[in-house]
């Protein structure tokens, strides 16, 4: 069992992730013309926050996650809500191609556990439709402190290399602006703030 099935039960009851979710989804909304005709990948969609907040403005939501409890936990929130756009896809999209076309690909929180960068932008521009929209929410640089010893993935992203890989890749129009702050008491007692920026583009 994965780390992140280990939380997936437990994920919704930190009011954290529920209030980042909902400041994103608002700010994506105004960066955005999101129309109800689109299709929209939300990778690594974990419980499915995010989603949730933005179910009302699309055709399809597809909430992709490498995580079975998440997909789990997903499930059954979209079957206790009677919700019919929302597709749960148990799928690791870093090691698999995924077959479809998208109009609009986001993610919160899950860059800096990518490995290969470069890899998943491609996989993002082949998905989408021309002139489709992406969304990246995720830490500003930071010191290591967020996740603590042992982690092994990013430190947060300098937002000008990141920008400068999206034009690598294809992608214009790129925007980015702080969404949210994470703040978390560490061990030493003291209170530390972690930004989050979120970063649109288009192909």
């Amino acid at each position: 069992m994965s780390e992140f099935d280990e939380l997936a039960r437990d994920w919704d009851l930190n009011p954290v992730h529920t209030e980042r979710s909902k400041a994103i989804a608002e700010q994506l909304l105004e960066a955005i013309p999101v129309h109800a005709g689109m299709s929209a990948l939300e990778y690594g969609a974990g419980t499915g926050l995010l989603s949730i907040f933005l179910q009302d403005k699309f055709r399809e939501i597809t909430l992709m996650d490498s995580s079975r409890e998440m997909i789990r936990v997903i499930s059954e929130k979209i079957s206790l809500g009677g919700i019919k756009n929302l597709k749960p896809v148990l799928h690791d999209l870093e090691t698999e191609p995924f077959p479809g076309k998208f109009d609009f690909i986001y993610s919160q929180m899950v860059f800096h556990h990518v490995g290969n960068i470069d890899g998943i932008l491609k996989k993002f521009n082949d998905l989408l439709n021309p002139g489709g929209y992406l969304a990246i929410a995720d830490l500003y640089p930071e010191d290591g402190s967020f996740h603590g010893e042992g982690f092994t993935g990013h430190k947060g992203f300098d937002v000008e290399k990141l920008t400068s890989t999206l034009k690598n890749h294809g992608f214009t129009n790129i925007h980015t602006n702080e969404c949210f702050v994470i703040r978390r008491t560490l061990d030493n007692g003291n209170e530390k703030e972690y930004p989050v920026f979120l970063m649109t583009a288009n192909k």
